[in-house]
């Protein structure tokens, strides 16, 4: 079961063994848990570069109604590999006589990203066409450490809600996944509170570890509310999710005061930003180079991370978007010089 994943709990040097069914009993009344709403789109599409077979994914759509685009090649085994964009002007023939036209990379990071259009085979394009085709022929971005492919319910949380204009996620908000109907209700009868944001996440970046390009996001003035209030009575604020942290904290002031906002942010959090609204996060375990072990040293420390994934590698904890979850929370009583950390 989704709730049945494990569920590593770091608080500064000291490290716990959980499972994901024991979150209700980790929090407290008052903390207030920051959701990502973003459905998951079926954002991969199958298509040809003259002869050759070719996987699209498309990752974000932009104002002027292109998408940023990644194209793979079938590996052989189901799933893909990387390859190079372009060039510049290169078609892509796409289902239903649709052709996708490569115009320019995505900003001066490299070419795996690019911007590009979609022509329909009556001249006609726009996001319209490509969300409509994607829900006709696409599928889930498939990650490579999965035996087989699985329905677009496998990757929507029980937080997503329909986007205006039918906008998502390339890849699932995969921090939410663990939760379930009962386990959200059981939360909300103990005194937790939710306050759901938005943020559509693009394509992953696991083999070049750039760090994430500009996301469209947005934090209602409801749950700016929510926040603030919980933070004035002592409450915990915990993010589910790097999206989740990144909407918020783009919306936060100097003072940790978050306001409704709405646009795209291109905000990446180090640990020399730090965070301003957020306390702990609740999350997936990252590759060693992944940008976001960034957010993680912002939010907790060096040394609260380094203890964790040490506990984790020790105890076989499972990695990526299907696998356990890992509970960051606030270093309220100081521990000793070691990392320790419970039996199971």
């Amino acid at each position: 079961g989704r709730d049945g994943v494990r569920l590593l709990v770091s608080r500064g040097r000291s490290v716990a063994h959980h499972t994901f069914l024991e979150l209700p009993r980790l929090l407290r009344a008052g903390d207030l848990l920051v959701v990502n709403t973003s459905p998951t789109l079926p954002a991969a599409l199958d298509g040809f570069m003259g002869h050759a077979r070719v996987v699209v994914h498309f990752s974000t759509r932009g104002d002027d109604g292109r998408w940023s685009v990644e194209l793979r090649e079938p590996d052989g085994s189901g799933s893909t590999r990387a390859r190079a964009g372009g060039p510049a002007g290169a078609e892509v023939a796409l289902p239903d006589g649709v052709r996708l036209v490569l115009e320019e990379p995505l900003g001066e990071r490299g070419v795996r990203l690019w911007w590009a259009r979609v022509r329909a085979a009556d001249g006609s394009g726009g996001a319209a066409e490509v969300l409509a085709l994607l829900h006709r022929h696409g599928r889930p971005i498939r990650y490579s450490y999965t035996d087989r492919d699985q329905p677009l319910s496998a990757y929507q949380t029980v937080f997503a809600l329909p986007s205006p204009g039918g906008a998502g996620s390339a890849e699932m908000p995969s921090a939410g996944r663990p939760f379930t109907d009962r386990l959200v209700a059981e939360l909300v009868s103990r005194g937790v509170q939710f306050a759901p944001v938005t943020l559509h996440t693009g394509v992953a970046s696991a083999e070049a570890h750039e760090p994430p390009y500009p996301e469209r996001f947005a934090v209602p003035a409801a749950s700016a509310r929510l926040i603030n209030a919980a933070r004035a009575s002592g409450g915990r604020i915990i993010a589910v999710g790097t999206t989740a942290v990144r909407a918020v904290e783009s919306a936060a002031d100097r003072a940790g005061v978050v306001r409704a906002a709405a646009g795209w942010t291109d905000l990446v959090i180090t640990p020399e930003r730090g965070v301003r609204a957020v306390d702990g996060i609740l999350t997936g375990l990252h590759e060693p180079t992944a940008s976001h072990l960034l957010m993680l040293t912002a939010i907790a420390g060096k040394e609260t991370v380094a203890c964790g994934y040490t506990e984790a590698v020790r105890r076989l904890y499972l990695w990526h978007e299907f696998g356990d979850s890992h509970l960051i929370l606030p270093d309220e009583i100081r521990d000793g010089p070691n990392c320790s950390g419970n039996s199971w």
